[in-house]
Formats: structure tokens, sequence, C-alpha cells
């Protein structure tokens, strides 16, 4: 089943991120949009843990270039 995280619950999966700082990722293209369900937003958890796990193996990866390059 699939679980719907509230604004409040992305924020602290984040640090306690700002609202407005949560929001202009989503505008960078840093965080996946929300769905609006009336007045409020959710997002799915699977499709946050999917973009998170994507970001981190990116990172990984430009590590392991470094240290590939020697620049590290």
């Amino acid at each position: 089943m699939q679980k719907y995280l509230t604004l409040k619950e992305v924020r602290s999966r984040l640090g306690n991120r700002s609202r407005s700082s949560i929001y202009g990722d989503i505008a960078a293209g840093r965080l996946p949009k929300p769905l609006k369900l009336g007045s409020r937003v959710y997002w799915p958890e699977d499709e946050l843990e999917a973009h998170f796990q994507k970001l981190a193996e990116a990172q990984n990866a430009g590590k392991s270039a470094d240290v590939m390059s020697g620049t590290r």
C-alpha cells in the first residue's frame, strides 16, 4: 500500500529544512513535485525514496570518479 508524506514529514526527512527551501528545491528540480489534494500537498513515499537513492548514487559516482582521477 502506498504511503503519502506530508510537508512536515518531508521536512523532517530533510533535516528540518524550511518550507521555502523545500519549494525552492522543487522549483529547481532537486525534489519531485508533490501531489495536491485540496489545499494540502503530499509526496508518494516510494517516489521520494527513489529520488533520494538516485541522488546518492550520483553523488557516489562523482566521488569515485574523483578518486580514480586523483583529484581527491
